[in-house]
């Protein structure tokens, strides 16, 4: 008897409309999962976006109230996929009503409110996850297998980057995502959260670092009436002040003892969406790059003539990867790891297991941001302290 659990989804952007597809795909997927998906109600002010919630995703109905969907009885689970300043009023919300909550990162756009998330959730007792998805692709929990496998040896150095061009045109529009109360901080919330819950996935926790920020766009052309992220004005519009960071980077020790590097940009250009990753041990090295997420580079330390890196191209014999196509190299994308996510989050409330990236490993990620800040501000050296304490 699989368990129902009926699901509410608070904003139906991009990330919204790619959970509500994984909602709608997990039942083909994974047959013997153990609960019954069922899209209950969004949530949008677009009275559009309401429409297709309905008739384009299937929800019972939608609302443009987010209270009224984040706390109404016939709602097991929450999907948070508004903008960051909405985040911790949802969650706080939902889980006074005793709904579990799955939000996207950054949980809020500050270290803070983050915390504040997870003290309202372990209050309340509820089942919680985030959306580190890149920890799901297949090749990636093969990383970890190998490294757990002792494969690598010990483990010496983490890079990790995140390079993105979203930002680098100087005539984007000065949206909510470059606002200091509505973004909350800039790349070290946005991306850098994906390139720490990553390495502390993969590697273990981190506890000093020191680094540095800058904005290389100050100011961009301001909004009108619906204008998104990807929209552009003119260089004789009016201009407002960009108000957070677009560039981070970060040295950094890991609890184990290796060392690490880190660089995060929204504003370079040539990289599309770097999000890489570099592991060196005592007997070889890792490296994988979100651009060719089929891809994983393994280099094995020996003596052979054909000394080199392998590439390993994702297949059915990997985690999740059979659920989309069976094989070897036949590709899977961004969106079925946002699937992979979301069963794992349903089955774990099934089983009334935890859920490995849960509000937790968010406060994890965000004392570790917090310790860079500090380190903006000092311009040393910074202790990683856990702020869920």
């Amino acid at each position: 008897m699989k368990k129902d659990i009926r699901i509410a989804v608070l904003g139906l952007g991009w990330m919204g409309q790619a959970h509500s597809r994984s909602a709608l795909r997990i039942p083909s997927l994974f047959p013997n999962r153990g609960f019954q998906p069922i899209l209950q109600v969004c949530a949008d002010v677009d009275p559009v976006r309401q429409k297709s919630a309905v008739e384009d995703y299937g929800f019972a109905r939608a609302t443009g109230d987010w209270m009224e969907a984040a706390t109404a009885p016939d709602v097991d689970a929450v999907w948070v996929t508004a903008p960051n300043m909405l985040h911790l009023p949802m969650i706080e919300a939902a889980t006074k009503a005793g709904k579990a909550v799955f939000s996207e990162k950054p949980i809020g756009g500050k270290p803070e409110q983050t915390v504040q998330a997870y003290k309202l959730a372990k209050a309340a007792g509820v089942p919680t996850g985030v959306g580190y998805n890149y920890v799901w692709a297949p090749l990636v929990l093969h990383a970890k297998n190998l490294i757990a496998s002792g494969a690598l040896g010990e483990i010496t150095h983490y890079r990790g980057r995140f390079l993105s061009m979203y930002g680098s045109d100087e005539l984007g529009l000065l949206t909510w995502r470059f606002k200091l109360a509505d973004a909350g901080y800039g790349v070290s919330s946005d991306i850098l959260s994906h390139s720490v819950s990553m390495a502390q996935f993969l590697v273990g926790s981190i506890s000093e670092v020191v680094g540095m920020q800058n904005t290389t766009i100050k100011e961009r052309p301001l909004p009108t009436g619906n204008a998104g992220h990807y929209s552009r004005g003119k260089a004789s519009d009016p201009k407002g002040i960009v108000e957070n960071e677009d560039f981070a980077s970060m040295l950094c020790t890991f609890e184990n003892g290796a060392t690490g590097t880190f660089e995060v940009s929204r504003t370079v250009v040539g990289p599309e969406s770097q999000n890489a990753f570099e592991i060196y041990g005592t007997k070889g090295s890792l490296m994988w790059n979100l651009e060719k997420i089929n891809e994983l580079q393994y280099y094995e330390l020996g003596s052979s003539l054909n000394t080199g890196y392998t590439t390993i191209y994702g297949g059915d014999r990997f985690p999740f990867h059979g659920a989309f196509v069976p094989g070897q190299a036949n590709a899977i994308g961004f969106e079925d790891l946002v699937a992979i996510e979301d069963y794992s989050f349903m089955q774990s409330i099934a089983e009334g297991t935890r859920f490995g990236q849960s509000f937790k490993e968010a406060v994890d990620v965000v004392s570790v941001q917090q310790a860079l800040i500090n380190s903006w501000s000092s311009r040393t050296w910074e202790k990683v302290k856990d702020l869920s304490l």
